[in-house]
């Protein structure tokens, strides 16, 4: 197969191939990643949920209100912050940009060059989730700095993990960088650049091209200069960032993930692009694990009679859940005005296409129209899909309002889903 790396020619056996190798590269981890949330279902430490099942059984659902409302303050609240360093010219803000969804033309896009464009850390939050933050920093390498006093002017305590980019081979002062990164307990990861550059360059000059051969030749250079300035086995993630869903950038963003605690871990997955639809599915999945807390806070001081609801739920909970969920599946105004700039069409088009009420104003009309919980269903149906809830014992208890609520933010959910599903596609067939 003669097709360029990565191109819209490579098709039949070569496109089921380039499927079995992104399958084999991702099977592992999402094994690993899958086992560890089935061990802990829930945002809370085991300390937590002592306490909370412990105040559930001496004053019932009222009691636990409050150490729910401030699960949920701390889950909107947990900051993370990202620091991308690396030469001049090795694609550190077009990985940003990347990261956050972002071109580089875009409105608030961090400044790409072949200059050290970068001067101070710079940090650029999530266009909708502010305290995830990305922070481009100075090459290490460059004149205004040495590699020893490079961390305590970066203000290397801020940040949570370091991701080190390189376009060629890494460096003398990336290894040092790394191990004085290792040494004061914290992550980093190697990622190298630029790749689909590099096959492409490979794929015109020879006649006979093997990509997996050639990653591997790059890849294991990387390894092998690393291992030389004293880094033992490392991992190099080979990535584009003009495509997440290529080479080794899955792989990156599921190991970024698992190696973040459980609560930061949510943050980062809601915080991705929707590039593919098992990112997509990872956000259902982190959302639906709040679902139970903002169910049971909804029927709280603020909880009214809704008409042409069969119970009471304060609106503002839940309409306000709706909008987040919204936000973090990319379906707000803004993630769809950069959708449709980058398709080449319009947001009220891009609307039409998907058809869906919810990405207009979120209103009760709305929510009754929609008939969201409306729908009877066996309240072993409900336990079975309420499992991980810890106080589901007796949470029915909480009366017709709990499930209601419930009911209606996944079925909201559910349909956020599916539209988010639609744009994709509506995008996979504009490029």
């Amino acid at each position: 197969d003669l097709s360029p790396p990565g191109s819209a020619g490579t098709t039949g056996s070569s496109h089921r191939q380039d499927k079995d190798r992104q399958r084999r590269r991702m099977g592992n981890a999402s094994s690993r990643h899958q086992a560890a949330q089935s061990e802990t279902p829930t945002f809370f430490t085991q300390e937590e949920l002592s306490k909370l099942m412990s105040d559930f059984k001496t004053g019932g659902v009222e009691k636990i209100k409050h150490l729910l409302e401030k699960k949920l303050r701390e889950l909107n609240n947990t900051e993370l912050n990202i620091a991308v360093t690396g030469e001049a010219g090795t694609g550190k803000s077009t990985f940003i940009n990347a990261m956050r969804g972002f071109r580089s033309e875009d409105e608030g896009a961090a400044a790409v060059g072949n200059k050290e464009t970068t001067k101070e850390p710079t940090g650029y939050p999530h266009p909708n989730l502010p305290n995830v933050r990305y922070w481009d920093l100075p090459g290490i390498g460059s004149s205004r700095f040495t590699a020893g006093s490079y961390l305590r002017k970066m203000q290397f305590k801020k940040y949570d993990f370091f991701i080190i980019v390189s376009a060629t081979r890494f460096r003398e002062n990336d290894a040092k960088l790394a191990k004085q990164i290792k040494r004061q307990g914290k992550k980093f990861y190697f990622v190298r650049s630029k790749i689909d550059a590099d096959l492409n360059s490979m794929w015109q000059q020879r006649k006979e091209f093997d990509e997996d051969a050639e990653m591997e030749t790059i890849r294991s250079d990387c390894i092998s200069g690393l291992g030389a300035c004293g880094i033992p086995d490392p991992t190099v993630f080979l990535i584009s960032s003009l495509n997440m869903k290529m080479y080794d950038f899955p792989r990156l963003t599921e190991a970024l993930a698992d190696g973040l605690p459980s609560i930061m871990e949510s943050v980062f997955i809601l915080a991705l692009p929707n590039d593919s639809l098992e990112i997509i599915r990872k956000k259902g999945e982190v959302l639906k694990r709040r679902i139970w807390m903002l169910a049971i806070t909804s029927g709280g001081v603020g909880a009214i009679p809704v008409p042409g609801l069969s119970a009471v739920c304060d609106m503002a909970i839940l309409i306000g859940a709706i909008i987040y969920f919204r936000k973090c599946l990319c379906l707000d105004d803004a993630a769809l005005r950069r959708l449709a700039d980058r398709t080449g069409t319009f947001v009220e088009e891009l609307k039409d296409r998907v058809k869906s009420s919810l990405l207009g104003d979120i209103t009760v009309k709305v929510i009754v129209r929609l008939g969201l919980g409306a729908v009877s269903i066996a309240v072993s149906a409900v336990e079975a899909s309420l499992h991980f809830v810890p106080v589901i014992g007796s949470v029915f208890g909480a009366g017709s309002s709990f499930l209601m609520t419930y009911m209606m933010l996944s079925d909201a959910l559910k349909l956020l889903m599916e539209t988010a599903e639609k744009v994709l596609a509506v995008a996979k067939r504009a490029e």
